[in-house]
């Protein structure tokens, strides 16, 4: 347990908890640490789910497949990052995506039942734990409700505009940083790469905002 220990720690699902309370959380949830190679799967569509996985290294995909076996990518998870917490939650009888590894990475699954359930001590860092997941679930659930915000309009440059618009406004400023490189926006917002490059050229042209890499100002848009 002492090898992967660190790893974990670096996970938010134990802010505020120490070394010593961190070990009895891993074994009181029947914590085991499993090693995966370049395109191997972690869960499979299909499956049931009971358990929480954090990744403690390296990469991996979440993917949708269609009745035609045609794959396609929804998310990356990071180092830290959960999985499986909303739908062990939720009781998803079966699990509507995949998640496979991108490389070599190494992952801590944790029993659901056993992190929700409290023993005889109800340890003050054990609901620390809960509380953190929680936030975890809940923070998620905003990201995918503002995704859901801009990825919902008609047009490349609307999607393009609501996203920097909330950008800026969270930010409190006309100029600002996005943490998304092109590839990545484009996948966010679910629209073509070129089509969206095009897009932002044109409203540079047209004095509506400026950009550089991932860096971005609006000005103001002049009524038509």
């Amino acid at each position: 347990m002492d090898e992967y220990l660190h790893l974990a720690k670096k996970s938010p699902l134990f802010y505020g908890i120490n070394d010593d309370e961190l070990y009895t959380l891993l074994k009181c949830t029947a914590a085991e640490d499993t090693r995966y190679e370049e395109g191997e799967y972690i869960f499979r569509m299909g499956e049931s789910v009971n358990q929480v996985m954090i990744l403690l290294r390296g990469r991996a995909v979440v993917l949708h497949e269609n009745f035609w076996g045609e794959k396609e990518e929804i998310y990356h998870l990071r180092e830290g990052e959960l999985f499986g917490e909303a739908y062990s939650c939720a009781r998803t009888p079966v699990l509507p995506v995949s998640l496979v590894s991108e490389g070599s990475s190494q992952v801590l699954f944790l029993d659901y039942q056993r992190m929700i359930t409290f023993c005889s001590l109800a340890c003050g860092f054990h609901t620390r734990m809960i509380h953190n997941m929680l936030r975890m679930v809940s923070e998620n659930n905003v990201k995918l409700e503002n995704k859901l915000e801009h990825v919902c309009r008609r047009t490349t440059r609307e999607k393009l505009l609501s996203y920097l618009s909330g950008e800026a406004m969270a930010q409190g400023c006309r100029s600002f940083d996005i943490p998304h490189s092109r590839q990545e926006l484009a996948e966010y917002l679910c629209v073509d790469r070129s089509a969206m490059s095009n897009e932002l050229s044109k409203m540079r042209a047209e004095g509506i905002l400026d950009f550089q890499r991932n860096h971005f100002v609006l000005y103001e848009r002049r009524n038509s």
